[in-house]
């Protein structure tokens, strides 16, 4: 289709613009909107970049990434040495709480497991480690735990919504059922409902955010 074929190649010059990805060994496919991106990249950090720089094209629903990482030569290195760089890079991160991330690595795939109070902890934790030279793949096992409880919690967005410029609270619900928060009600654009959940996003304990929000309000 015609359509397939603009998008494939929308997202190859994407790819092509993003300085951090080398699109030469890429492949890219798109059927109906599903974009596949193939093909081998030199780090896991360089696969990250590319799924994000495919998700940022308009018109593509989902990105189903196959691509595999090869490490060159120089860039293989022993799991212990991977485990202890990785630990080092949380301990010096002062965003993450010190003593709650534990990590475990096995050839090249770093596990990250433990608990920490926000959602941002737990993608901080991550993207502290993707860059680290020898990572082949993350797998992010790290609870998000609050130290309040749901009901203080759904207070805390509510009162961040109403701080909030671009955002008109009182057409919005928020519901906090243990660690996931359910939003709704109407707003009038795209910009208001992302506002709205990246404010629910930012309250401690917050591990899942249901977006029922409409867009279309009077």
């Amino acid at each position: 289709m015609r359509v397939d074929k603009e998008l494939q190649k929308d997202v190859m010059d994407e790819l092509s613009w993003e300085p951090s990805v080398d699109a030469a060994g890429i492949g890219v496919t798109a059927s109906s909107g599903v974009v596949t991106l193939s093909g081998t990249v030199r780090s896991y950090g360089e696969k990250w970049a590319a799924e994000r720089a495919a998700e940022r094209v308009k018109g593509v629903k989902a990105v189903a990434n196959e691509m595999k990482v090869r490490l060159s030569m120089d860039a293989q290195y022993d799991d212990t040495d991977i485990a202890r760089a990785a630990m080092n890079a949380i301990d010096w991160n002062s965003s993450l709480p010190h003593g709650r991330i534990q990590v475990v690595v096995e050839k090249g795939w770093v596990t990250l497991d433990g608990s920490v109070e926000f959602q941002f902890q737990k993608n901080e934790a991550e993207r502290t480690v993707r860059n680290l030279r020898g990572v082949i793949g993350i797998i992010n096992q790290l609870g998000v735990k609050p130290l309040i409880v749901p009901g203080e919690v759904k207070n805390l967005i509510i009162k961040a919504l109403e701080r909030a410029a671009e955002v008109d609270a009182k057409k919005i619900s928020v519901d906090a059922r243990d660690s996931k928060i359910i939003l709704g009600g109407a707003v009038k654009s795209w910009v208001e409902r992302e506002a709205a959940e990246q404010a629910a996003w930012a309250a401690p304990g917050v591990s899942a955010v249901e977006n029922k929000i409409e867009i279309g309000a009077a």
